[in-house]
C-alpha cells in the first residue's frame, strides 16, 4: 500500500509550463486538467511509476465517510493513489459480452502517484505533495520546475505552436468504415430496437492517424486543450504509449460514501453567433429524440449503482441540463447514491463499467449487438481514465473526445447513441463533429464524407 502524503505550498506557476518544466520529460507522467483558462476545479501533474499488480486498486473499500476536517482538504480531495485507464473491451468481456483485444495499447494501465503537484484553479494555489520523508526533496524538485517554467522564454502556448507534430504528419485519417457504411449500420441497430433487442444503441467507430516518427503526446496535448478545453482533460503517458483527453464527461466521482455518475447523450455543434448558439441550446433541450436518450441511459446508470449503493439512496440529482464547451453543447444528468460499506473499486466498476453512456440499453444486449456491429475493438476509447486515491476517493472520466497514442501513430473514436428516432445523416454528422478537433491536434483532417 502507498505510504500517507503531505503537502508544501508552492508560488503559483502556469500548470502547462510546469509540465513541461519536469513531468514532460519521464517516461511515466500524467497531467490531468482542468483546463487552460480554468477558475474552477483541480488539476493534478506529477510523475509515477507502472503498478505491477492492479488487483491491489479493484481491493480498495469505497464505502467510509469523509473523516473530520483534516489539513488534506486544503489540498484538494487526491492524496496519493493511482492516475491511469481502463479500456472498453476488457470490461465489455468482464460483463460477459463478447469483445475482441486491442494489442496496440494496454487494456488497464495504472501508475503509482505519490509525488506530484495539486492545482487548486479556484484560488490560484499550488502544493508539492509527497511522502512525509520525501516531501522536502519532493518541494525542492518541484519549486525547481517552477523556476524553470517562469524562466522559460516562451509562454507554453507559443511552445505548443512551434512544437512538430510528426515528421510525417498525414492529411487525412483514414477510418475504420465510410459514412455510408456507418449510416446502414445505423438502420440495423434501429432493427435491433425494433425488434427488442435494444432500447438503445452507442454505435462507435475509429479513425486511425499513422506516423513514420511518434507524436509528441505533450504537443499534441496543448493543441487539443488549446481548442477543446474541459474539466476532465487530461495526458498520461507509459513508455512508448499515451492517452490524450479533453473529455467532458465525468464518469464516476466517489468520496465520503457517496458515488456520482454524470451521463452525457446528446450533442449540438456551437453557433455562429450569440443568437445562433442560444438557439441550437434551447433545439438541444427540447429535442425529443436526445431526452428520450439521455433519460433511457439515467434509468440504466440508476439500475448499476443500485448494485453498490444501499437501499432507496440512488437519486436523480440533475436531469437534461446543457452544458456548453468551445465546440459542443452537451444535454447532462446525475445520477448519485450512497455506497454500500463493504463496497470496493472492483465493486463499482463492475457494476457501472462499460459506461451505459457508451453502451445501450439493455446493456449487455447492446454490447453485443455492438460487437458483432462495429467490425474491431475500440481500445482504450470507450474506456475511462483518472485517478483512484489510496483513501477509497476517486474521480473518472470517460475516454471521448481523446487519442490514444501508440508506436505506429494514433488512432481516435468517436460515435453517437442511436435510438428509433435517429436520423442517419445527423448521426454521421455528429461522428465527424466528435472527431474533428481530436483529429485537428494530430495535424490530421477526418475523410471524405465524415466533414
Amino acid at each position: 500500500m502507498l505510504p500517507a502524503v503531505a503537502a508544501r505550498p508552492l508560488a503559483w506557476v502556469d500548470p502547462a509550463a510546469l509540465f513541461a518544466a519536469g513531468p514532460s520529460r519521464a517516461a511515466h507522467a500524467f497531467w490531468l486538467d482542468a483546463g487552460p483558462d480554468a477558475t474552477e476545479g483541480w488539476s493534478w501533474l506529477g510523475v509515477g511509476e507502472p503498478e505491477t499488480d492492479p488487483a491491489v486498486v479493484d481491493a480498495l473499500a469505497l464505502g467510509a465517510p469523509t473523516p473530520a476536517a483534516s489539513p488534506a482538504g486544503e489540498w484538494g480531495p487526491f492524496h496519493g493513489g493511482w492516475v491511469g485507464w481502463l479500456g472498453y473491451d476488457g470490461a465489455a468481456a468482464g460483463a460477459g459480452a463478447p469483445a475482441v483485444t486491442d494489442a496496440t495499447v494496454p487494456d488497464r494501465m495504472w501508475l503509482r502517484a505519490g509525488r506530484f503537484v495539486a492545482v487548486d484553479h479556484s484560488r490560484r494555489r499550488m502544493w508539492a505533495v509527497a511522502p512525509a520523508s520525501d516531501l522536502d526533496d519532493f518541494a525542492l524538485q518541484a519549486s525547481g520546475w517552477a523556476a524553470d517554467a517562469e524562466a522559460s522564454a516562451a509562454p507554453a502556448h507559443a511552445v505548443a505552436s512551434a512544437a512538430p507534430l510528426s515528421d510525417a504528419a498525414p492529411a487525412t485519417a483514414s477510418a475504420r468504415v465510410d459514412p455510408a457504411a456507418y449510416a446502414d449500420l445505423i438502420g440495423r441497430c434501429r432493427a435491433a430496437i425494433r425488434a427488442g433487442d435494444a432500447y438503445q444503441l452507442c454505435l462507435t467507430t475509429r479513425f486511425d492517424v499513422p506516423a513514420s516518427t511518434p507524436f509528441d503526446p505533450v504537443a499534441v496535448h496543448r493543441r487539443l486543450r488549446s481548442t477543446s478545453s474541459a474539466h476532465h482533460g487530461g495526458l498520461i503517458r507509459s513508455g512508448d504509449v499515451a492517452l490524450v483527453s479533453a473529455s467532458p464527461e465525468r464518469f464516476l466521482e466517489a468520496a465520503g460514501g457517496v458515488v456520482r455518475t454524470r451521463p452525457i447523450k446528446g450533442t449540438r455543434p456551437r453557433g455562429r453567433n450569440a443568437a445562433d448558439d442560444e438557439a441550437r441550446a434551447a433545439e438541444l433541450r427540447a429535442s425529443v429524440k436526445e431526452r428520450a436518450e439521455n433519460v433511457m441511459i439515467v434509468d440504466l446508470m440508476r439500475n448499476d449503482l443500485s448494485r453498490v449503493c444501499l437501499p432507496a439512496t440512488v437519486a436523480v440529482d440533475g436531469l437534461l441540463e446543457v452544458e456548453s464547451y468551445p465546440a459542443v453543447h452537451q444535454l447532462v444528468s446525475t445520477v448519485a447514491g450512497r455506497l454500500r460499506p463493504e463496497a470496493t473499486v472492483g465493486d463499482l466498476l463492475a457494476a457501472a463499467f462499460p459506461a451505459g453512456s457508451m453502451t445501450g440499453a439493455p446493456k449487455r444486449s447492446a454490447m453485443t449487438i455492438l460487437h458483432d456491429l462495429e467490425g474491431g475493438p475500440r481500445g482504450v476509447f470507450a474506456g475511462c481514465f483518472g485517478w483512484v486515491g489510496a483513501d477509497g476517493a476517486l474521480d473518472l472520466a470517460m475516454v471521448i473526445r481523446s487519442i490514444v497514442l501508440h508506436p505506429g501513430g494514433a488512432y481516435v473514436g468517436a460515435g453517437g447513441g442511436i435510438t428509433w428516432g435517429s436520423d442517419a445523416s445527423a448521426e454521421v454528422a455528429e461522428v465527424g463533429l466528435k472527431a474533428r478537433a481530436p483529429l485537428a491536434a494530430l495535424g490530421a483532417t477526418l475523410p471524405p464524407g465524415w466533414s
